[in-house]
């Protein structure tokens, strides 16, 4: 009997482990995600201020300087419905260099892959917007088009130096604005809202350990009954 309940036993052992740690897994993401969402919550109802050196993730600042529209990328790829049916574009990226400060990557909104020269500010101007954190390449993210500044990471040190600049500001400032009348960019409307389904997940985990615990005691039952 000890032999025929020892391998069932140890398996069991090892998924409930895995299932329980992924579940507990969870419920720690559901915190974090909770403390995001009321952090982007509070900066959305919040004035912008004017911009840190170390601003927080998500915080509503104002900056000002000079946009380098001879270094302007695009950044992803994003399909738009329009008039003359969906459109492929990206975010429209460029660096506006301040007085005392490191360059810093704007993301002035969407625009079509094929579009018309942008009417943007030639001297100084103000942008408001929200702070959005660096990310980094992982093993199955696009590889960036460096010649044709086309970039899938927003990761600005390495768009940064793709530009030809030595140093940029480790964030980006994505504009905020209504729509335009004509034209593009579109700017972002309001701060996002990533998606939180953290507590679904940890209670699909859990209740999966639940059923293998159940089909265990089952079994025991079965090849322990006389």
């Amino acid at each position: 009997m000890i032999r025929r309940l020892l391998v069932p036993t140890l398996s069991t052992v090892v998924m409930l482990a895995i299932l329980l740690g992924l579940g507990t897994w969870q419920v720690h993401r559901l915190r974090w995600k909770q403390a995001l969402l009321a952090q982007i919550a509070a900066a959305e109802q919040a004035p912008a201020v004017p911009l840190p050196a170390a601003p927080p993730p998500f915080a509503k600042v104002r900056a000002s300087g000079r946009l380098r529209r001879d270094l302007a990328a695009l950044y992803g790829a994003e399909v738009h419905d329009m008039a003359q049916g969906p459109v492929l574009g990206g975010q429209f990226l460029v660096p506006l260099e301040r007085r005392g400060a490191p360059p810093l990557l704007v993301d002035l909104g969407w625009v079509p892959g094929q579009h018309p020269p942008l009417d943007l500010p030639a001297g100084d101007t103000e942008i408001e917007g929200y702070v959005r954190p660096a990310e980094h390449a992982g093993l199955f993210s696009a590889t960036d088009d460096v010649a044709g500044r086309a970039f899938y990471t927003l990761d600005p040190e390495k768009i940064g130096a793709a530009l030809g600049l030595p140093a940029v500001a480790p964030f980006t400032l994505v504009a905020l604005g209504p729509p335009p009348a004509a034209g593009w960019p579109e700017p972002a409307q309001h701060l996002p809202q990533p998606p939180n389904n953290h507590l679904q997940y940890a209670l699909t985990w859990f209740g999966l350990a639940g059923v293998l615990l159940v089909i265990f005691v089952l079994h025991v039952r079965k090849v322990v009954r006389p």
